[in-house]
């Protein structure tokens, strides 16, 4: 069964811009290089201004754990992860499963 792992991260007042600009030059190459398992990454446009949410989906939870050990193994992407944390206030992660009934991404 599919899990899927909803991230969210707030970040500090004003850090937006910092933020974009280290996943455009850092975050996503580094990630883009491991298997597809991302559906979408967002900001927000009204009210949450200083929020990051990206979705993932897995086969199971074994798929979920071996893809982020490949990520925080690849020093690439703990360069990026040395220059995004502090502009993080806190982060939220929430595993889900599929409802019964509507689509499935």
């Amino acid at each position: 069964m599919a899990i899927y792992e909803l991230r969210t991260y707030t970040l500090y007042t004003g850090k937006m811009t910092e933020a974009v600009k280290l996943y455009q030059t850092y975050g996503w190459p580094a990630l883009s290089k491991h298997p597809d398992r991302l559906i979408g990454y967002f900001t927000g446009d009204v009210g949450a201004l200083n929020k990051i949410v990206h979705l993932w989906k897995f086969e199971d939870d074994a798929d979920r754990r071996a893809f982020w050990k490949g990520v925080y193994d690849d020093p690439d992407f703990m360069v990026f992860a040395g220059k995004f944390r502090p502009l993080i206030m806190t982060q939220d992660n929430q595993l889900m499963l599929n409802a019964p009934w509507g689509p499935t991404p």
